[in-house]
């Protein structure tokens, strides 16, 4: 994989250790005066992608349950890939309690990845996997909300269509009413997060 992208990886890697540092401070510094706290990490929020069936899906319809969140893209020659692996095989490690989880995939490039080659590509990892796109200011706004970066790189002279996406590469657990949980770096081995999950179900 190109440095580019193993550059963004790492960057991926800081905004995780700083997400946890954020709620860390936030959980144990003193407010000041009118100053309200929470100690949570603002990761996550609402948004409005397409399903399988090219219908309208929002957050909403995941609560009651947890949500693995990664971003990706379907042509992502192995980052993602390997990464769907990983939670496929966590999710197995947790036998019956993993019909807690929905494992959900929100595509980074919408201009490929129709409801269609999303709901194909996920299959390939197991029936439990949502797969999400939407227009590309719907991906940006759902991004932003879970402090994804991600950005096209293509080469000069490259087919329109002969493109990559470069993109942070964390998985983003999250509680039953939409509150972010943990983040899991990429490389987090499937058992250590079957554990990080066996924590919170």
């Amino acid at each position: 994989m190109r440095g580019r992208l193993l550059t963004v990886i790492v960057a991926g890697f800081f905004i995780g250790a700083l997400a946890g540092a954020a709620a860390l401070v936030l959980t144990r510094a003193p407010a000041g005066p009118g100053v309200t706290t929470t100690g949570k990490a603002l990761i996550g929020g609402p948004f409005t992608l397409v399903g399988k069936d090219g219908k309208p899906v929002t957050d909403q319809a995941f609560r009651g349950k947890y949500m693995l969140v990664f971003f990706g893209f379907t042509h992502c020659p192995d980052i993602c890939p390997a990464e769907l692996q990983v939670i496929a095989a966590a999710l197995d490690e947790l036998g019956p309690k993993a019909n807690e989880v929905i494992p959900i995939f929100i595509t980074l490039d919408p201009e490929r990845d129709t409801p269609k080659v999303v709901a194909d590509y996920v299959m390939n990892f197991g029936p439990r996997f949502v797969g999400l796109t939407g227009s590309p200011e719907q991906i940006a706004e759902a991004a932003k909300a879970y402090r994804v970066t991600y950005s096209k790189f293509q080469e000069e002279g490259a087919k329109p269509d002969d493109y990559t996406i470069d993109h942070s590469a964390l998985v983003y657990l999250m509680g039953k009413n939409g509150e972010f949980l943990a983040p899991f770096a990429y490389g987090t081995p499937a058992a250590k997060m079957a554990e990080g999950l066996r924590s919170y179900l």
